[in-house]
């Protein structure tokens, strides 16, 4: 934990210390030339091109680019920098024309999936570990659908046994829908258990109209609701953790080719003057 805590106190550290002398370097540049923007640009996309390389570079294996780990840590305090770097080039302003929206439209969906991807990386395996670990992705449906089976086989035979169809008509009502798919995505990302409380509380004043044989049943179906609802919440996390890669990945690449057209329509129609 120490080392854990002295390495990011470092990158911090490295982050603030560039953020200030980039700052203050802009603050002369802006005085002594007229194309501070130029500087800044070639710095911004120059350190764009070393994070998004970093992905082709590790997969030749003959290449001496040192730890993941500390790749990684680059890549989320670079990540950082570059928006400093951003906001000093754009000079605090509201982008104008459909281009400059759109370029940095790009750019805030790299940042923010970049920020977003940190959050989910870090914080996914730590909850889905607290819940009972990982269950493999594509066990999930084959789970699913034998613990709606279950939760049918329940409801059917109650009929016969009680002979009263209470418990049936209840699962058609609310159970069906809640064991035929996916529930609640949002809630489980967000760690709201409302929905869940909300399906058990129904379940326990049903009791309230029902025989001791029928309550066992009931107390069967909540056991099948509570597995269900962490399934559920397995597939919210894990599909998080895959969909936000298929965001930041192929946008970062969108945004590469937009400020490449944009550095060659800038010197175009300035002829490439300094």
């Amino acid at each position: 934990m120490r080392g854990f805590l002295r390495r990011r106190l470092l990158w911090g550290s490295m982050l603030v210390a560039a953020s200030i002398a980039v700052a203050s370097a802009y603050a002369v540049w802006t005085g002594a030339t007229t194309r501070a923007a130029y500087l800044t640009g070639w710095l911004l996309f120059g350190l764009m091109v070393l994070l998004t390389g970093y992905n082709w570079f590790k997969k030749i294996p003959y290449l001496p680019l040192g730890r993941s780990e500390v790749w990684l840590e680059f890549h989320i305090y670079a990540g950082l920098f570059t928006g400093v770097l951003f906001l000093l080039h754009v000079r605090l302003r509201w982008p104008t024309g459909w281009f400059e929206i759109a370029l940095t439209a790009l750019y805030a969906i790299v940042m923010v999936s970049g920020v977003l991807g940190i959050i989910i990386s870090r914080g996914w395996p730590k909850r889905l570990t607290a819940r009972g670990g990982e269950v493999p992705y594509d066990r999930i449906p084959v789970i699913r659908r034998q613990l709606r089976e279950q939760a049918e086989a329940l409801a059917l035979n109650s009929v016969a046994e009680s002979k009263s169809a209470t418990i049936a008509e209840f699962y058609t009502r609310r159970l069906h829908a809640f064991f035929a798919g996916p529930q609640n995505f949002l809630s489980h990302v967000f760690e709201i258990r409302l929905p869940l409380n909300a399906l058990l509380n129904e379940l326990g004043d049903l009791n309230r109209f029902l025989n001791e044989q029928e309550r066992k049943v009931t107390a069967q179906l909540v056991t099948l609701v509570r597995q269900k609802d962490g399934l559920d919440y397995q597939r919210a996390l894990q599909l998080t953790l895959r969909l936000w890669l298929f965001v930041h990945i192929p946008v970062t690449y969108s945004l590469m080719l937009w400020a490449i057209a944009h550095i060659v329509l800038v010197y175009g129609f300035s002829a490439g003057a300094w």
